[in-house]
């Protein structure tokens, strides 16, 4: 699997994922995984869905793109990325809560910050 760069709606690497699905801030931190288009973080908890290359909260709106996003709100330039630290060890995932519905998308960008999203 080819790595995918996850950016901010200002066009700022966020996090990325290199292998499987498990999701890593820059200081190589696993942060979040993802399973069957759904993200989730390691206690369990679902916190939003992938969709056509976004990353979307619970009520559909745009909280980080990718180079392979398609649709959703008008993207910014992308910044560099800054060098990937060492991984950290993945923590085991937790028994996973019930997924809520995919919601309808919007056109707009989430106004969740990054550590509201990733709790």
């Amino acid at each position: 699997m080819r790595g995918i760069t996850y950016y901010d709606k200002n066009g700022n690497p966020f996090c990325y994922t290199e292998e499987d699905s498990h999701i890593y801030d820059f200081d190589g931190n696993p942060i979040a995984y993802i399973d069957r288009e759904s993200v989730w973080n390691y206690d369990g908890k679902h916190l939003g869905f992938i969709h056509n290359g976004w990353i979307i909260d619970h009520s559909g709106k745009y909280l980080l793109f990718s180079e392979q996003s398609t649709g959703g709100p008008l993207k910014p330039l992308r910044s560099l990325s800054p060098l990937k630290g060492l991984k950290s060890l993945k923590p085991l995932k937790g028994l996973k809560e019930l997924a809520p519905l995919r919601p309808l998308t919007s056109l707009s960008w989430s106004k969740l910050t990054m550590d509201e999203f990733f709790v």
